[in-house]
């Protein structure tokens, strides 16, 4: 997870792109062929993209501004992390 990547993605991309993405990214994680090394960048990419999905949600729904909304998103993942 990396904040800077969250809150560029976040910034430059509709929730409804980011989402697609997800989706075609878990659809290739499917396929036989993709390799551990594969699996382990798109697991990333895929934690940066929902983080960013996340965020946004905070900014449009809860009325944050963008950075208190991102670091909201770390002290929650890190909060579950503690767990």
């Amino acid at each position: 997870m990396k904040l800077p990547v969250i809150k560029h993605l976040q910034r430059n991309n509709e929730v409804e792109k980011l989402e697609a993405t997800v989706e075609v990214l878990e659809n290739f994680t499917e396929h036989r062929s993709v390799s551990e090394e594969e699996m382990d960048v798109i697991g990333e990419l895929i934690t940066n993209i929902c983080g960013a999905i996340e965020v946004h949600k905070m900014v449009s729904e809860e009325g944050m501004k963008d950075t208190d909304a991102a670091n909201a998103f770390v002290k929650k993942v890190l909060g579950s992390i503690d767990q």
